[in-house]
């Protein structure tokens, strides 16, 4: 009991001690090409001049209907480099789940994968100007976590589009290894959040895990990310935050619910009020949010939409 108390002392110090920070969170951009370039440089104008710990990406880097060309891939990579700062990105599904469409240009969707995580993974570093040394995942390089100020920090492989489940035979085995994977990351960024005491999660990923309604058989992809994240982060009991894009509307809330109640028909739930689910803006709303991150305060995350 007594070495339970000290170590909730040391954490309750350390919280204290971490100097508040903020980071910048959007997704769902640049959308409509080529004219939502000068946009979203715009926009990376702007998170510059804040001069944020780092920049987080949540996926659909063009969209659906838009070409899934390597011209295209590299002239984002281009635009990331203009970020002055650390960025981070997480994969959407309308960079290579949903290359298969006509407009898109009829591509093999799991070639286009491949061609994503050459074009922007190398294993513990980010993308922008000052790389920062990210953690990568073994078995999946595009997850990564990383710490600042106690908060740990991931992003997870999880796209719309059903997850990439869907279509053929190869999607499907694609997927049941990308979501094991998945699930293995979430369990080990929580595990560590409780064994470094750290006072709060930040997870992004790009899909949109429709929390307040039940998954439809068309979003069975989803229901083992939906609820390993709620196991988890009603074990941990800390605040956590999710950051999602994929709908493009700003949405601040606390939809989460225990494990099952969202995909288990007629079983309910009580919200998990640890839980904050920030739902970028995206697409035709080139826009981005300024979070603050405050260690030692008991809500720690306060959100500021920049248009």
């Amino acid at each position: 009991m007594r070495c339970a108390l000290t170590l909730l002392a040391l954490g309750l110090l350390t919280a204290a001690q971490a100097a508040p920070f903020t980071f910048v969170a959007l997704g769902d951009m640049p959308y409509t090409i080529p004219a939502d370039y000068a946009r979203f440089e715009a926009l990376i104008g702007r998170v510059n001049a804040l001069q944020p710990a780092f920049t987080l990406h949540v996926g659909d880097i063009k969209s659906g209907s838009s070409a899934c060309s390597d011209e295209n891939l590299q002239k984002v990579k281009d635009e990331f480099a203009l970020f002055t700062g650390p960025l981070i990105y997480t994969p959407g599904d309308n960079e290579w789940t949903d290359c298969h469409r006509d407009a898109a240009g009829k591509f093999d969707p799991l070639e286009r994968l491949a061609k994503v995580r050459q074009l922007f993974f190398t294993a513990n570093t980010s993308l922008g100007r000052a790389p920062m040394p990210l953690t990568s995942q073994p078995s999946l390089i595009e997850n990564s976590r990383w710490v600042k100020e106690g908060v740990v920090f991931a992003t997870l492989h999880v796209v719309g589009s059903n997850n990439g489940m869907e279509r053929t035979p190869a999607s499907v085995t694609e997927y049941f290894t990308r979501n094991a994977a998945n699930v293995e990351w979430i369990r080990a960024t929580f595990a560590q959040a409780k064994a470094d005491n750290a006072p709060a999660v930040v997870i992004g990923f790009q899909a949109d895990l429709w929390f307040g309604a039940p998954l439809l058989p068309s979003d069975i992809g989803l229901r083992d990310t939906l609820n390993t994240l709620a196991a988890e982060s009603k074990a941990y009991g800390r605040p956590v935050l999710l950051i999602h894009g994929d709908s493009h509307v700003l949405v601040i809330d606390r939809p989460l619910l225990e494990a099952g109640a969202r995909t288990t028909p007629g079983q309910t739930g009580a919200v998990l009020t640890n839980v904050t689910r920030l739902e970028v803006m995206g697409a035709a709303d080139v826009g981005a949010v300024e979070v603050t991150v405050d260690p030692a305060s008991p809500d720690v995350f306060r959100f500021r939409p920049m248009r």
